[in-house]
């Protein structure tokens, strides 16, 4: 995948990240519904977990399940892709990272980051490569960055298969953050047409996102970040 991970060895770190990846599993599982008071179904959970500094918590749509975690001295990432499917095979992924301490260099900004993991899918499909900034967000009183990137065919795939990635940095009081929410499909020669209605409305599905205090002793669900 062209965007979604940091520069991790990933599949060195599988046997050393399996515990926490099932601990974040089973807070998932307990979280309140996206709905709650509302008579239809949920159609999210809310995934929280600590990240270095501060809590992050959004809405996963339901149907997603976590596939891969490994946090770092330094970084963190967590993947999630569709239920049936697996991290080297998968329509749909949902990518959270953390890089610790970023946000002290004035050099790195929102826009930036996020345009900077854009950048990423230049490299995978010269010809094909898309990036649409979305624009400035605030996310929860912190500054943010949304963009679209995308490829019409990612060269080094077997299959040719196209992917598109929503690209959501996000300053903390600390660290950074991304979520990144990408989808793939059959390739094509050409670059990517953008549905603006799906994309809108996968940022809305996403939200609320948060980034909260970790309070000494608090444990999951995390109350104080979920219920305020």
């Amino acid at each position: 995948m062209p965007s979604s991970r940091l520069q991790t060895n990933r599949r060195a770190g599988r046997r050393a990240a399996h515990a926490a990846a099932m601990t974040f599993a089973l807070l998932a599982a307990t979280a309140q519904p996206a709905e709650a008071g509302s008579d239809r179904p949920p159609a999210s959970l809310t995934a929280i977990s600590p990240i270095f500094g501060q809590l992050v918590a959004f809405s996963q749509p339901l149907g997603f399940v976590v596939a891969f975690e490994q946090p770092t001295a330094d970084q963190y990432i967590r993947e999630a892709v569709l239920k049936g499917e697996t991290i080297d095979d998968w329509s749909q992924m949902i990518t959270v990272t953390g890089a610790k301490g970023l946000a002290a260099d004035a050099s790195v900004t929102p826009k930036a980051l996020a345009t900077g993991l854009a950048a990423g899918f230049r490299n995978a499909c010269p010809d094909t490569h898309l990036a649409q900034p979305l624009g400035s967000l605030e996310i929860d009183g912190h500054d943010a960055f949304a963009v679209l990137a995308g490829c019409g065919t990612v060269d080094s795939s077997a299959d040719g298969h196209s992917e598109l990635a929503l690209i959501i940095a996000i300053r903390g009081a600390a660290d950074y953050y991304t979520i990144q929410w990408a989808e793939r499909d059959e390739g094509s020669d050409d670059i990517p047409a953008i549905d603006e209605t799906k994309w809108t409305e996968r940022l809305e599905a996403l939200n609320p996102i948060r980034l909260c205090p970790i309070v000494e002793g608090e444990k999951a669900p995390y109350p104080s970040c979920v219920d305020r």
